[in-house]
């Protein structure tokens, strides 16, 4: 199994130089304050708080000169921005909505993949900028139709050169944080139905969270850029909700050994038909493109997102 061999020889070393890395990391960025548990009553109170964070967090990096943060802070203060979570410590956490959470008929939960920070988070590449460009493609193809966009940087997302992006340690923790998010959504909303989609490392995060999300409204779970879930077939993900899975052309995760040994690699390839998902036509582009205007991936996830599954193209 020479590409197992090769896996462990490169997480030996990408492990070695992420501690290397950390060592001597002084945290300047002050924890969030304690804010309301999500309800309907308390979400403009939720909003609030978590935007008064967000200035403390802009004046802390104006103060040491954060020139990224200054930069990403001042952006998330616009009059219409919302956001739900938000923590500067590390690369940063924040999860944001776009739309009427509390009168959406269906709310879309955007979950990234690797290297997603604060710094970045409005590229159109990232969380933030792929999932306004899925909100505005929603609102042009079904302008009547009430949905809301969540883009959740809610975990620790790994690097792509790191030990924490070839096994499924982050994905687990931020598992629970996603149980957790659409519970609280779920109280503010009790009628929305859900449907992830899941880029990249974030596929791994989502099949983690599918069986703890089983009691709550969740529709579809669309995987995309994945490389591999670490379970064999649709059915041990332990949900009723209709999985998706799709894999542009030029996607360099096409290359990925799917493979699962001591608790490296991801395993079964969620595009094959042994595993068993409805596979959707993602294009063409590469493996950041998926959520970029125009593409054919974004016209279909978009379709998966309003719950009109008979108009997605198939692959």
């Amino acid at each position: 199994m020479p590409s197992v061999r090769r896996t462990v020889a490169a997480v030996s070393v990408l492990a070695a130089a992420g501690s290397t890395a950390a060592a001597g990391h002084a945290e300047v960025y002050a924890p969030p304050a304690l804010a309301p548990a999500l309800s309907a009553s308390a979400l403009d109170a939720r909003y609030k708080a978590t935007g008064r964070d967000i200035t403390r967090a802009l004046a802390t990096a104006a103060r040491v000169h954060d020139k990224g943060r200054t930069r990403a802070l001042s952006a998330f203060q616009g009059p219409d921005r919302r956001f739900l979570t938000f923590d500067p410590r590390g690369d940063g956490r924040a999860v944001e909505v776009l739309g009427d959470l509390r009168h959406a008929d269906r709310i879309a939960v955007v979950v990234p993949g690797a290297d997603n920070s604060l710094a970045d988070y409005d590229s159109p590449k990232f969380v933030g900028g792929g999932s306004r460009a899925l909100y505005r493609q929603a609102r042009a193809a079904a302008p009547g139709a009430r949905i809301a966009v969540i883009a959740w940087l809610g975990y620790d997302s790994p690097s792509t050169l790191s030990a924490g992006a070839l096994t499924s340690g982050r994905a687990e923790e931020g598992a629970r944080g996603l149980q957790r998010l659409l519970a609280g959504v779920h109280a503010v909303n009790g009628r929305a139905r859900f449907a992830l989609l899941c880029h990249s490392y974030g596929s791994v995060l989502c099949a983690r969270a599918a069986r703890r999300l089983a009691p709550l409204p969740v529709d579809d779970i669309a995987l995309f850029g994945s490389p591999g879930t670490t379970l064999r077939h649709v059915s041990d993900l332990g949900t009723s909700a209709r999985v998706w899975a799709g894999r542009s052309r030029g996607d360099w995760v096409r290359y990925v050994p799917h493979v699962r040994f001591a608790g490296l690699g991801f395993g079964a390839d969620p595009v094959s038909p042994g595993f068993g998902a409805l596979r959707f036509d993602a294009g063409a582009g590469p493996h950041s493109g998926y959520l970029k205007p125009g593409s054919l991936a974004l016209r279909n996830l978009t379709l998966i997102a309003l719950g009109r599954d008979a108009e997605v193209t198939h692959a």
